[in-house]
């Protein structure tokens, strides 16, 4: 069945770049839906969508634009109106995909579009930045970025085949089934590969009993959980591994910021929530790591990986943080916390192994947590089956109230 797919466009300056893509789109037995967001000159071709209708979804007006003569602006008020020309195009099933090729501004404007689309939406931006930090322009959404290796203007045997490559790829997206699996209510669980044994075990748990969980990963970018939670995906959140806020403390380089979560308490999702990894501040090569920390203890988990010991300050600061954070909700939270080691490195016997300092965590959870959130201590290491099974009980429990 041929399918629409949106292609959005500078059509003042990349026509004949655009009209290539439509073609190849055609060709292949689908419609292009083009949407040009040029505002210099007139477009190359006629588009479906014209630049003047974007600029007055954002409220304003091409020759306003223009006579302001402002590119900065420019970008802002085109990516602000081709969101809702999108979002409306998509609710009306008027489009199925989106593809769209430029450098800074085209990718500004592209991507803002596409990250205003569901997930699972066919998502395609041949940009000149995508050899670099494409966090700016994907962040939370399913968007694949082509790096067209010359720069998105003219069609030479280089650039030709990028295009058609990404046509390929978003006609072999929007051609692709959705995947059948069954629609089981979705948890998340945070983990590190140091507390990956016990977020595996409580993940065996609760798919038993008919939960998805989803795993994520605590490498500084809690943006994706955050989103999905904001958009009603998530029915629970299994905050095993609370070790961006070591990061956060410290100035190290995997940091979640200050309002990592916050979403979950404010909606009162049902949260477990962890101590896991706090004893590990990350920092890249152990040469990167500041000066200041010379006399601390530090483990080389890899080459580019320098893990560094908090300290009891630093875990008392951690603790007051996650207290804070749980005050906030109104649905059901509990702390869970074990006694004998917060990660694989900080157990009896092992290098980061150090009571007092997770003493520290211990007193300020309890000092500065409200009196109805429970709080159960454990004498176990964190990946202790043990441990493990209680956690995911405890989940269980909150999730049938």
């Amino acid at each position: 069945m041929a399918r629409t797919i949106a292609v959005i466009g500078t059509l003042d300056t990349k026509g004949d770049e655009f009209l290539f893509v439509k073609k190849e789109i055609e060709k292949r037995g689908h419609k292009a839906l083009v949407i040009d967001v040029g505002i210099m000159e007139s477009p190359g071709f006629e588009p479906d969508v014209p630049a003047d209708q974007v600029a007055g979804a954002a409220g304003t007006s091409l020759a306003t634009l223009k006579e302001k003569s402002d590119r900065g602006l420019a970008i802002g008020t085109m990516s602000q109106g081709i969101v809702k020309v999108i979002v409306d195009l998509h609710r009306a099933d008027r489009i199925q995909a989106v593809i769209s090729m430029g450098g800074s501004a085209g990718t500004d404007i592209g991507t803002a579009a596409m990250r205003a689309l569901p997930l699972g939406v066919p998502k395609v931006m041949v940009s000149t930045h995508a050899s670099g930090n494409t966090r700016p322009y994907v962040q939370t959404r399913d968007i694949v970025m082509v790096p067209p290796i010359v720069d998105v203007a003219g069609i030479n045997r280089i650039s030709a085949q990028a295009y058609v490559n990404a046509v390929g790829a978003v006609i072999g997206m929007v051609e692709t089934p959705a995947p059948q699996i069954e629609d089981k209510p979705l948890l998340a669980a945070s983990m590190f590969g140091n507390t990956t044994p016990v977020v595996n075990r409580c993940r065996s748990i609760l798919e038993k009993k008919g939960y998805e969980v989803l795993i994520f990963h605590q490498v500084g970018t809690p943006e994706t959980l955050e989103s999905l939670a904001a958009d009603g995906y998530i029915s629970g959140v299994l905050d095993i591994t609370t070790t961006e806020w070591a990061d956060q403390v410290t100035g190290g380089v995997l940091s979640g910021g200050p309002n990592r979560y916050d979403i979950v308490s404010q909606k009162g999702i049902p949260q477990v929530i962890v101590p896991g990894c706090i004893d590990m501040a990350n920092f890249s090569a152990y040469n990167d790591v500041p000066q200041k920390y010379d006399d601390r203890l530090f483990n080389r988990w890899a080459s580019n990986v320098t893990l560094m010991r908090t300290n009891p300050a630093e875990n008392a600061a951690i603790g007051r943080i996650l207290a804070e954070k749980a005050n906030m909700s109104p649905g059901p939270v509990a702390f869970f916390l074990p006694l004998k080691g917060f990660s694989m490195l900080d157990a009896p016997g092992k290098e980061f192994w150090w009571p007092e300092a997770n003493q520290a965590f211990f007193d300020a959870v309890q000092e500065n947590l409200k009196t109805d959130i429970p709080v159960y201590k454990m004498d176990c290491n964190i990946n202790d089956d043990e441990f493990a099974d209680a956690v995911a009980d405890k989940m269980l429990e909150f999730l049938h109230i």
